[in-house]
Order: C-alpha cells, then structure tokens, then sequence
C-alpha cells in the first residue's frame, strides 16, 4: 500500500476537524435556538395570561372573556372540580379537564405549563394555566409552529451555507497544510546547512539527527579511504621487499651465501604482511559487531586471570627484548568476551615491550574500586608518548616512532582494536605518559554482578 503524503494527511485532518466543528456548531445552534424558542413562548403566554386574568377580574364574568379571544389565542376558564365554565374556541360542552397536566400544576403550585402535538401537521399547542384568587382556573392556549417545522422552510439555505463552509474549510485546510509543509520541504534543499533551515522548533532535533548522520557518513567515508590508502601503503612495502628479494634468487644476481639472508627476510616481511592482514580482519569484525550490533557471548572474566596467562603467553617476546614483566593485583570479575580481553591485553603488553628500552619494566595490574568499577592497567618505563601525540594513538596506522614501530613489526593498528574491544565492553580507557619515563595505561570496566 503506497504510504499518503504528510500534505493530504495534515489537509484531510484538518477538513475533518472543519467537518466536525461544523456539526458541532450546528448541534449548538440547534439547541439554543430550541431554547429561546420555547422561553419566548412561554414568556408571550405568561403576558397574555396575565392581561385576561386581570380583566376577568375586573367584570367577574366569564362571558366577558371572549373579548380577549383572537385567532390564535384560545382561552378556557375552569372551576376547582375542573368542570369548563368557559372556552372560547367552541360553544360546544366539554369534558372534565381535571387530570389536564397544566391544570394539575397551577392547582398545586399556581401556575401550570404543558406543550402538546396539535392534530394539525407541523404545530404543537402551547398551554399555560393560572390559579386566580377565586379558586378558577384560567387557561391560555396557542398553537405555534414546531422548531423542526421552522428548520424545515429554512433546509434549502441549511444546506447551501454547509456546502459553501464546507468548500471553504477544504480550501483553508489546502492553504495552511501547503503553508505548513513547504518551509519542512525546503529543508531538504541544503542539507548541509540544514539546522539553517529549521521553520519549527519541533523540527530542530530531527534537523540535528540528520546533521549528525551525515557527518558521522563523511566521516566514515573519509576513515574508510584514509584506511584503504594506508593498507595500501603498508601492504605495499613488505610486498616490494619480498618482490625485490624473490627476483634476486630467481635471475641467478644472489650470491649462494646471500640466499639465506634473503630467505629470512622474506619470511620476515611474508610475517609482517600476516600479522598486518590478522589485524585488518580483527578490526573489521570489530566494526561489524559495533555497527550492527552483532551479538557477542558474554560471561564473567577475572581480569587477573587473563593477566595472569598474558604474561606466560609474552615472557618470550618480553626475554627477546630483555624485558622484565609481571602482574600484579587482585581478583577483578567483569562482564565480557574471554577471546576480546585476551586480545585488549595481548596488544597493550605487546605495545608496551616494543616501545620499551633494554632492562626495562611492564606491570600488568587488575584491581576493583569501591563505586563498582574492575580496572587493568598496563604500566611500562620505556620511552613514553609526547603529549601532542597522546590523544591520536588510538587511532588507526597511527605511530608514534616510525621508525622503531617498522623495526620491531608494529602494524599500527593494536591500539585501534583496543579501543574497539573497550568500546563494545562499555568500557573507558585512560592514558597517561611522559617522556622517557613511560606510558601507563588504564582500561575501566563496569564490575560484573
């Protein structure tokens, strides 16, 4: 089902609250119309009640009566056993009007009121009764036409005046839903300079949303082309060397006592590139399952344990660099991936033994804080991150010392996935370094429960 457009939605609601307010006006109309109708009736009633009373009252004879008889008003005048004394509308005798409901109301309360149906079609016989000083009743009757007899001479201009608020109400309602939704479409014309554009405050987080997604896009675009050009670049040079090393061996130009030094640094840079393609692929799953949010296998981790067998997995690489490394601390269970946490410690101790000197120091440290917090800090005394530099190495292909980072194997990207693990676990990094005197970092989880 094809979705209907935000203009004919606000368009046909508003004609529909046209539509009803119509009616609703109507129905109020109707009833106050009905209303006065009938109290300025009764009132009428009321007058000529009192103008017949006051003259019978003066002659005392009900023959007199008939002078105050017209066409349209009848007058009756009933003694206190509802026996007719006098009705001007015939000569003829009538019945007892006892149990008449006017009647019955003025001997109780000295007036009395009831409307009835004439037997003429369209009118209805308004009755107004008056209890006089002597006991006798007198009767005033006159037949009006009905409230809905009224309506229906007046139907025809009924009808032509909805027709044409009707057709005005469409047309306003086409009028303001054009002048409410332009101004949200123009939006659309610059939307990079969208929250510019705003015509309603209620529209200024959604401008804000899409201002947002759209960076965050150009941004992701432009990480995207700066990582392809970068893996590019590091792929590009191990496979130049072992291109270079492979055609010396193939045309015969290496010496036989060379071969073996151009067979290890092959196998040097073939490692490099691996070791490079394995980071690659651990970040793009590190992408896959912070985008899409893949879900994980999470379970309680002692951070202790995962130094613990961090430090018998890098006590070779930390004696080949004459190193010494330890851990330290106490018992800290968190929440997570076992496989990410080892990887999270893996690079950070790998990091901090590559950028270390000869004799020096990697601790490796879990504890627990008292607001709810596990904590593992990697603590070395090697040569330390300059402060200029601190707030980018985190970031990806990003070294710090060229140079040594190409001469002990270092990718660049180990302190990216850190930051991925952290980020899926929640988790807040904090780094500290000086200049010659080491680099301590510090990742903090929330405490298993």
């Amino acid at each position: 089902m094809k979705p209907r457009s935000m203009e004919e939605k606000i368009g046909y609601r508003l004609f529909l609250m046209g539509f009803v307010g119509l009616l609703c006006t109507a129905a109020l109309c109707i009833f106050v119309f009905h209303k006065a109708f009938r109290t300025q009736v009764w009132t009428a009633m009321e007058h000529e009640a009192d103008l017949v009373s006051a003259g019978y009252r003066l002659s005392g004879d009900p023959r007199q009566l008939s002078a105050y008889s017209t066409s349209s008003l009848r007058i009756t005048l009933i003694d206190p056993d509802g026996n007719v004394l006098f009705e001007s509308a015939t000569a003829q005798p009538l019945e007892n009007h006892l149990t008449r409901p006017e009647i019955q109301q003025a001997m109780q309360s000295g007036v009395g009121r009831d409307c009835r149906d004439s037997q003429t079609t369209g009118y209805e016989t308004y009755y107004y009764a008056l209890l006089l000083p002597s006991g006798e009743i007198l009767r005033v009757a006159q037949d009006s036409e009905t409230t809905w007899s009224i309506y229906d001479d007046a139907i025809p201009a009924i009808i032509l005046s909805c027709v044409l608020m009707m057709a005005a109400a469409a047309l306003m309602a086409g009028l303001l839903t054009k002048s409410l939704v332009q101004p949200v479409l123009k939006m659309t014309d610059d939307l990079d300079r969208i929250q510019d554009n705003v015509p309603y405050k209620e529209l200024i987080p959604f401008a804000e949303s899409i201002h947002s997604d759209r960076l965050l896009r150009e941004n992701n675009e432009k990480m995207r082309q700066e990582f392809t050009a970068n893996v590019s670049h590091e792929l590009k040079t191990p496979l130049t060397s072992i291109s270079g090393y492979a055609e010396l061996i193939e045309t015969g130009i290496a010496q036989p006592k060379d071969i073996p030094d151009f067979a290890r640094k092959i196998h040097v840079e073939a490692s490099r590139m691996i070791q490079l393609v394995n980071d690659i692929l651990q970040l793009s799953n590190l992408d896959n399952v912070s985008e899409a949010g893949t879900p994980l296998t999470m379970e309680t981790v002692d951070l202790l344990e995962v130094a613990r067998e961090c430090v018998e997995r890098q006590k070779v690489n930390a004696k080949r660099s004459f190193i010494s490394l330890t851990y330290l601390g106490e018992s800290a269970p968190v929440l997570g991936s076992r496989s990410l946490l080892d990887e999270l410690c893996q690079n950070l101790c790998d990091n901090a033994i590559r950028y270390n000197r000869p004799g020096g120091k990697v601790q490796i440290i879990t504890a627990c804080t008292r607001d709810g917090h596990c904590s593992l800090t990697v603590k070395d005394n090697g040569i330390g991150i300059p402060e200029e530099a601190q707030s980018s190495v985190f970031e990806r292909f990003y070294r710090v010392d060229k140079s040594r980072s190409k001469a002990t194997g270092g990718t660049g990207l180990g302190l990216a996935i850190v930051k991925h693990i952290a980020r899926i676990h929640n988790a807040r990094i904090k780094l500290e370094s000086e200049i010659g005197e080491g680099t301590t970092i510090t990742v903090l989880f929330e405490t298993a429960h």
